[in-house]
């Protein structure tokens, strides 16, 4: 079998396994609350749920679409799958992926980047799943430490850190596209209040698609 079979056949796989896994966790999430109206004989009240869902659900929805076309260019196919089922793509997945891509200089829509790609992400869900372990065991002893006010503006930079240490390779290649989406973002901080750190999620596909656009701009500039 050629390395092009070799390819197609990994792919195929990955976009099966990836469809089995996406729709049992769909499933498994539906689940968990017909379960506990079952278990607790307890049916909310529709009418209330529907208004609620109506002002909530069509930001995911956008989130969800936007995320899509934002993060399978940069995880490849399987480390998308693996992402999408694991969560925490913004400030775990997507770091860890593009680090591991980056060290061993490969691109995600490669072979060699699918492959690279989908072990980081999954070594980043095993090492994730086993710290959660250990903190549900530890949490009790550790409350005191980690509650520590010395301890705390430490913590508060560990996701800054993260993404600042990403921004320095990255901005560093491009430094004229970078530009755009950084005023844009610093201003959209400073200006809506709304804004914090618990909307990184949503920012970071609305950055890429503005970056993908004023990209676009540019090269048709001649710019870039």
């Amino acid at each position: 079998m050629d390395n092009e079979n070799k390819e197609m056949t990994y792919l195929e796989s990955v976009h099966r396994d990836g469809r089995i896994w996406g729709f049992t966790i769909l499933a498994l999430l539906f689940l968990f609350p017909v379960m506990l109206m079952i278990i607790f004989s307890a049916v909310p009240k529709w009418d209330a749920m529907l208004k609620g869902m109506i002002a909530v659900v069509p930001m995911y929805w956008a989130v969800g679409i936007i995320e899509v076309f934002t993060y399978v260019p940069m995880l490849g196919s399987g480390g998308s799958y693996l992402s999408f089922v694991t969560g925490n793509i913004s400030n775990l997945k997507l770091p860890c992926a593009l680090d591991a891509m980056e060290r061993a200089n490969v691109k995600a829509n490669s072979e060699d980047g699918e492959i690279i790609s989908t072990i980081a992400i999954a070594v980043s869900s095993i090492v994730t799943t086993v710290i959660i372990i250990l903190g549900v065991i530890l949490i009790i002893p550790l409350t005191p430490i980690l509650d520590s006010p010395i301890l705390k503006p430490a913590f508060d930079q560990i996701l800054p850190a993260l993404f600042g240490g990403l921004a320095v390779v990255f901005v560093s290649k491009n430094l004229k596209l970078a530009i755009a989406p950084m005023i844009l973002m610093i201003l959209l901080f400073i200006f809506v209040p709304a804004l914090n750190a618990g909307t990184v999620g949503i920012m970071v596909p609305v950055g890429a698609v503005f970056t993908l656009i004023v990209a676009r701009i540019m090269y048709k500039k001649g710019m870039l």
